[in-house]
């Protein structure tokens, strides 16, 4: 499918690096523990990472896309600003390491501009608010029971630990790779999703690509400190527990992905490995390094919100 040329399209600059930002936070969340766990190479994680999350921005990713075009209008100046305020928001968090939800900051940055314009619409925010908070709630729901379920499995099937291991370790790297088909498929919508619309000539499948290559240059270029936080930071994983994690925050993001509701591999990452802790019964997780996570998450709509609504503010207003 040929693009049009996006020489007339350069306020997209601010959704590339927002997709830049997304890709060197978010590829941690699905190949983080296999790269931590010396499973996979960070090289083959991220080739494996770019080639699923751009075949899902293509093929599932205009959903989410008219999702956030139908919840809230946005100018040419305003969706640049959006994007560049979200993405500056992720370099920051992603310089500290933290593993952040993308939609939060894109939505923090689309209400800050719409409380300086005093159009602030929150009728879809409940829905939003929702998927956040059913992001690490579901994944950790289903954490629990693939880890009992499959325990119970291999518990009965007889296999020496080496067999069992390299089976584990294969099913990491295709979990892995389904979850950054996810990734792409419900993430890229916040990367390019405000300018549906705006481009004539530009589809919503021209935008997923787009979006899916600005996302897999930051994969390829600054994902590895996130990575490594997320792989061995939370709670120390092995090869079935890695594997339960990565599975639980794909199946939980592909869901919210088909019905169009942009949300964050972040938080079902994370949701997914508390819920191994809890069944696991013990003090593995750190606390410590949970804390900071989620203060993070509770911190990216403000400063994004802050962000935009200031820049607003002083170059549009």
């Amino acid at each position: 499918m040929a693009i049009p040329m996006l020489s007339s399209f350069t306020p997209l600059g601010g959704s590339l690096y927002l997709g830049w930002t997304l890709g060197a936070n978010n590829a941690a969340n699905v190949f983080g523990t296999a790269v931590a766990t010396r499973i996979l190479s960070y090289r083959n994680a991220c080739f494996l990472c770019c080639i699923a999350l751009i075949a899902g921005a293509i093929l599932q990713g205009t959903a989410g896309i008219e999702t956030l075009r139908n919840l809230t209008g946005q100018t040419m100046a305003t969706a640049m600003i959006v994007t560049i305020c979200a993405a500056l928001t992720g370099t920051a968090m992603t310089y500290l390491r933290i593993p952040i939800s993308t939609s939060q900051a894109v939505v923090g940055a689309i209400l800050g501009i719409g409380l300086v314009k005093g159009n602030a619409d929150y009728s879809g925010l409940t829905k939003i608010v929702a998927c956040w908070i059913g992001t690490p709630i579901g994944s950790m729901i289903i954490a629990m029971i693939v880890y009992k379920l499959l325990g119970i499995i291999i518990d009965k099937v007889p296999m020496s630990m080496l067999t069992r291991d390299k089976i584990l370790w294969s099913g990491l790297i295709i979990v892995g790779t389904y979850g950054s088909y996810a990734l792409g498929a419900n993430n890229v919508t916040n990367a390019v999703g405000v300018f549906a619309g705006l481009f004539e000539g530009l589809s919503n499948t021209h935008l997923a690509m787009i979006g899916s290559l600005a996302i897999a240059v930051g994969v390829i270029t600054y994902s590895k400190p996130v990575m490594m936080a997320v792989g061995s930071g939370i709670m120390p994983l092995d090869a079935f527990t890695a594997f339960v994690a990565v599975f639980s925050m794909a199946a939980t993001v592909h869901v919210f992905a088909i019905i169009g509701a942009p949300v964050s591999t972040s938080q079902g990452i994370v949701g997914a490995i508390i819920g191994i802790g809890i069944i696991k019964g013990n003090r593995a997780v750190k606390i410590s390094k949970l804390k900071n996570i989620v203060i993070g998450w509770a911190m990216t709509p403000v400063i994004a919100l802050v962000l935009a609504s200031s820049a607003y503010a002083i170059f549009v207003k």
